[in-house]
């Protein structure tokens, strides 16, 4: 049994990782907003377990994309913690004075280059060995990933910061199965011009945090090499990239390079689980899509007929909540608007007085995949919002325009086209409609509380 208890420190102190009896220990777990939650658990407590707890002691929705993440602020570097790792065996590797901390948030990316790997795996930066430069088929990608006896390759430029120095180079990189190494010779891959760099069986890969400001680096795209029993600064091995496409293949590559088939078996489990055996509540099994229209109620069986009445419903108690919120008069543009800011002010999507930087980070952190999304008041113009999507590993502003017609207030995307009444209308449109847009909204941004 799981207890929770309250716990004082505001940083990972000493007592936090120590075990209260042989089989027994006390994490301490962040979420976006800084507040933590002490949790009492088993020593040979899992990241899935941790995030499995915290899913139903909060009652989130768990769509598999919730993640527990170790962040060493003293080294400005975090990395997600895969869900089979061990999250006592993970915090005794801390300084005793260290500032590091476990974090629980979403990362929508965590899985996805097994569904998509040609977003994951530009063509130019993948090749089958280093005896060939034949170009692989992506759909067999993953597979030749997984598979020990097949050597994939990753190669490209990379920025190095050299060893005790604040300097950075730019070296030619190769990644493969026993290591990474650098080209002292332009982009040969003699075995005479490579230069050994670093291996994973005894280390992890960590993004950085403040790549410019703490570690000087050229790009905002920096990633680095730590032995796991090492907290110096001196044994990281920093690097960077030119744009996130770039550093997410290194990085994911190393992933499937240290743990192989075990990542793709934390891919598959929660699946599994569902299929063998669904839990299903008894509430949950009793719902079923019902028309109460006639003098008798009917079960709706079409699939197709039951969305388009949640739709009407839908549309039907949105009139209703706007016209609460209006005077007893007839609604005003005013009024119409005030009914729509109400509506939207409760979504976990909308976040209000979110700087766009803020909005940035928080994008990034939960997985810089197509479709991450979330809506946010315009800094610069206070009648207007400002849509922030993901597309193709990079992140997009789109501002939504009040646009009256006759006395009634819209919202649009493309000055005036396509109109709504409320952004809660908008958001349900694009997540169903790409219109002008890149891609649909997929997944919101939301901050959670623990």
């Amino acid at each position: 049994m799981l207890c929770t208890q309250p716990y004082i420190s505001c940083r990972a102190s000493p007592e936090s990782r120590v075990c209260l009896t042989p089989n027994r220990g006390v994490i301490k777990v962040y979420n976006e907003d800084n507040t933590s939650r002490a949790v009492e658990v088993p020593s040979d407590i899992t990241a899935r377990d941790i995030c499995q707890l915290f899913v139903l002691k909060n009652h989130y929705i768990d769509d598999h994309s919730w993640t527990l993440f170790e962040q060493l602020s003293h080294l400005g570097i975090e990395r997600t913690i895969e869900d089979h790792e061990a999250v006592m065996e993970v915090q005794s590797g801390w300084g005793m004075d260290s500032d590091s901390r476990l974090c629980f948030r979403k990362n929508y990316a965590k899985y996805e280059f097994f569904k998509k790997p040609l977003d994951f795996f530009p063509e130019h930066m993948v090749s089958i060995s280093s005896e060939t430069n034949g170009i692989m088929n992506h759909s067999q990608l993953i597979q030749t990933f997984l598979n020990s006896s097949t050597c994939p390759e990753i190669h490209g430029y990379l920025h190095a910061k050299e060893q005790g120095r604040k300097s950075w180079k730019r070296f030619y990189f190769v990644l493969r199965r026993s290591g990474l190494y650098f080209s002292n010779k332009g982009t040969s891959k003699e075995p005479r011009h490579l230069q050994f760099m670093a291996e994973f069986s005894d280390s992890d890969v960590y993004t950085l945090l403040s790549d410019r400001k703490l570690h000087g680096a050229p790009t905002d795209y920096g990633f680095c090499v730590k032995p796991n029993k090492s907290n110096s600064p001196r044994d990281l091995k920093l690097l960077c990239a030119d744009d996130e496409q770039t550093r997410t293949c290194w990085v994911t590559a190393i992933r499937l390079f240290k743990y192989g088939m075990q990542l793709y078996q934390n891919f598959l489990q929660p699946h599994q689980k569902q299929k063998s055996s669904p839990m299903r509540s008894i509430s949950e099994n009793s719902l079923v899509a019902m028309d109460f229209s006639g003098q008798t109620s009917r079960v709706i069986e079409n699939p197709s007929e039951a969305l388009s009445v949640a739709v009407e419903e839908g549309l039907s108690w949105r009139r209703k909540s706007c016209h609460r919120l209006s005077s007893h008069g007839s609604p005003s543009s005013s009024h119409s608007l005030m009914a729509g800011i109400a509506l939207h002010l409760a979504q976990p999507w909308f976040h209000s007085k979110l700087s766009r930087e803020e909005a940035h980070r928080l994008i990034s952190q939960q997985g810089l995949i197509d479709g991450v999304f979330l809506l946010r008041d315009s800094q610069s113009n206070p009648k207007t919002f400002v849509l922030s999507l993901c597309h193709m590993q990079r992140i997009k502003h789109f501002q939504i325009l009040p646009v009256e017609d006759e006395g009634e207030q819209f919202y649009s995307l493309d000055e005036g086209h396509t109109r709504f009444s409320d952004l809660l209308q908008l958001v349900e449109f694009y997540q169903l409609n790409r219109g002008v847009l890149p891609c649909k909204l997929r997944h919101h941004c939301a901050r959670i509380t623990l």
